[in-house]
């Protein structure tokens, strides 16, 4: 791999979202899906995915010696991995209850672990990380615990925080159980103790913060004095000399306290949009991040609170489709995916990256409302693009910016597009062929007898090849403003999933739900030229390299293969190109270099190159 754009968060409504830090300042970490994302602070472009759990993550911290990461996820299984290769070998794994894990912490010595969130019988445990045995006792809460933390000096302390409105003070080792702080009136999200160990601070959604004396467990004072934030606090981080602390919250502010004092140094106002709620924040060296709703993560700066020193955006959902794009003498990704929230209103957008930065934004405007399906550039540089809400769009790539009336509405819903040269679209829809040129509805055909579902023109125009789920391509011709069968039916070896034309229109590659790709040869009548075997699940995707004598496909199988046209047996093979999500996407920036999207929402750069 060359480069891995990575995923951003992936956040709830009214759900704190934990952001790792490293003990050696280098990253930060956070999760998405089944995947833990570790991103460089300094340049958030350098990144690398931890694949390895079979549930959704939902917490992940490196061990203060910064050698090993624990992770815990939905069912209540820990991971504990090396953070020194780029293997991330396994350690050991642990189940301390059956539930979601919703936060952990380690002690100085990284020798213990704190797990904490909604088993069945109890709500946390605290264990020795190397044999799992039991230094400790988490109790006096009745309902789930939302976060905890430990005094990384001693004598050691640990304090929680739960859905029971209090939070909970223990001494140890082992840990037991001292008193409850029932100053909170809502449920308290977030408890995390100074680096120096003298204080301790409890968040809550009620909209105050707590400090407590880290070592007696003490009340000192409220921030604000009453209420710190207009909103639920969701998340907090000291400063790294303790003196300092950051708080974000659902009221769409992050501030800063100055925590001796008892002021307010600075306020950070995010936004008026719902997106703009602050979920979660970390305090990393002389960086002040935190994540939005949207899911962007934002880094502040302090000498402008208004306008953060920079926005890192992505994709938070799985991604759909992609294409790629010369601009300028810049090669640009183009992805487009799902990022609807199920309990926000938003637009999905496509994405636009930079190949060579991972520099990346979303387009203005609004978008499509649902699923982009499928997208290409045409020759007047516009962004087609399908979408499960019926329509297609044409997005002027130069603007990147979404009008309202470029927006075409579809009979029934589009599933697959190709563009042509001379302003030719074609779109297969349900049941229905679609021909548009000039951005307007020209021709449609119905009653096809069977199902279409991938479409390709050939490069001179002329000519779009159907392929369908009865496992054969029809070739039609493209005539003026009509679109009429040529009566050629190619036979692939099984339901059609994708095609694609060489760029010198000197092939058709098409490959099946039974695994293979089909060659065929257009000077020669389309007659079958090669046949490619080699993936072991439903083949979905085909790219052709710039230089006509190779294509790259993508399976089911997590498989990306490299193939020759002339030579089957001679193919690059990139096993688990996405680990545990099947590739969606293909695209070639360059003659060695593919670009791959999965449903894991990342986006992965490769270097090819045939020995």
């Amino acid at each position: 791999v060359e480069k891995v754009f990575a995923s951003l968060p992936q956040v709830e409504r009214g759900v704190s979202k934990i952001i790792g830090g490293d003990p050696k300042g280098n990253n930060f970490l956070y999760t998405n899906g089944k995947c833990v994302v570790i991103r460089n602070i300094d340049n958030p472009a350098i990144a690398d995915i931890y694949t390895e759990h079979a549930h959704q993550v939902v917490v992940a911290k490196y061990a203060p010696s910064g050698f090993y990461i624990a992770s815990g996820d939905v069912s209540g299984k820990l991971r504990i991995w090396d953070t020194t290769q780029k293997e991330h070998l396994l350690k050991y794994e642990y189940q301390p209850f059956a539930g979601r894990i919703k936060d952990l912490a380690w002690t100085e010595d990284s020798k213990r672990i704190a797990v904490v969130g909604e088993g069945r019988e109890k709500f946390g445990a605290v264990f020795l990380w190397d044999s799992g045995s039991s230094v400790g006792e988490i109790t006096g809460h009745n309902k789930v615990i939302n976060s905890v933390d430990i005094k990384q000096t001693r004598p050691y302390r640990l304090a929680t925080g739960s859905d029971d409105n209090c939070a909970a003070f223990f001494e140890g080792p082992p840990f037991k159980f001292k008193f409850t702080l029932s100053d909170h009136t809502r449920f308290v999200n977030c408890v995390r103790f100074s680096p120096d160990g003298n204080r301790f601070a409890t968040a809550s959604a009620d909209g105050q913060i707590f400090v407590y004396d880290g070592k007696t467990g003490e009340k000192v004072c409220a921030l604000g004095g009453g209420k710190a934030h207009d909103g639920g606090i969701y998340a907090i981080s000291w400063s790294p000399d303790s003196s300092q602390l950051l708080s974000a919250s659902g009221d769409k502010t992050a501030k800063i306290w100055d925590v001796g004092a008892n002021s307010i140094v600075n306020t950070f106002n995010m936004g008026s949009n719902v997106l703009d709620q602050q979920l979660g924040c970390l305090w990393q060296k002389d960086h002040l991040l935190t994540i939005s709703l949207s899911g962007y993560i934002n880094y502040l700066d302090k000498n402008n609170p208004n306008k953060p020193l920079r926005v890192s955006s992505g994709h938070s959902k799985s991604i759909q489709c992609l294409t790629v794009h010369k601009n300028g003498g810049k090669s640009y990704i183009y992805s487009g995916s799902n990022d609807v929230s199920s309990n926000v209103p938003q637009f999905c957008y496509a994405h636009y990256w930079d190949s060579e930065t991972g520099e990346n934004d979303g387009f203005s405007g609004k978008g499509h409302t649902n699923q982009v399906s499928r997208m290409a550039v045409d020759e007047m540089d516009q962004l087609v693009t399908c979408s499960m809400d019926d329509t297609v769009r044409y997005t002027n790539l130069s603007k990147r910016d979404y009008s309202g009336q470029d927006a075409v509405k579809m009979d029934v819903q589009p599933k697959c597009l190709a563009v042509g040269p001379g302003g030719y679209t074609v779109v297969l829809c349900i049941g229905q062929i679609v021909l548009m040129k000039d951005k307007k509805k020209c021709f449609a055909i119905d009653d096809l007898g069977y199902e279409p579902e991938a479409v390709a023109i050939h490069p001179s125009g002329g000519t779009a090849a159907v392929g369908g789920a009865d496992g054969n391509v029809r070739l039609y011709s493209i005539q003026g403003t009509s679109l009429k069968s040529d009566d050629k039916t190619l036979e692939a070896k099984g339901p059609v999933t994708d095609l694609a034309y060489s760029h010198d229109g000197a092939f058709l590659a098409v490959c099946d739900a039974n695994k293979v790709v089909t060659v065929f040869s257009v000077a020669d009548g389309y007659a079958e030229h090669n046949v490619f075997y080699g993936h072991h699940a439903k083949v979905v995707c085909i790219a052709w390299s710039p230089d006509n004598e190779h294509f790259a496909s993508g399976g089911m199988d997590m498989m990306v293969y490299v193939w020759t046209v002339s030579d089957p047996e001679t193919r690059v093979k990139i096993p688990d190109a996405h680990r545990l999500h099947h590739v969606s996407g293909l695209a070639w920036l360059d003659e060695h270099t593919l670009v791959t999207t999965s449903h894991d929402a990342s986006v992965k750069e490769w270097s090819i190159s045939y020995n």
